[in-house]
């Protein structure tokens, strides 16, 4: 089981993306503004694992799925 590394990024208008770190993000984050700042990172073995802590940190109460997919482990 691989565990990620997932970064939460706030751009200047409240607006915020939570996505992988590194290359695996690099996608994501191309759509950031120049302004967007990094304010949290987590690290998770699955997509459950970095939704329930990103959930967590923000407040939000419990993160369900009823995605299978959603509670596989990461693959080295």
């Amino acid at each position: 089981m691989a565990v990620l590394l997932h970064e939460l990024w706030l751009e200047a208008n409240d607006e915020q993306m939570f996505c992988l770190a590194g290359p695996k993000g690099d996608g994501a984050r191309a759509s950031l503004s120049p302004e967007a700042k990094l304010v949290w990172t987590a690290e998770a073995g699955s997509h459950f694992e970095a939704m329930t802590k990103y959930y967590e940190h923000m407040g939000w109460g419990v993160y369900t799925s009823e995605h299978e997919w959603d509670y596989k482990p990461y693959e080295d």
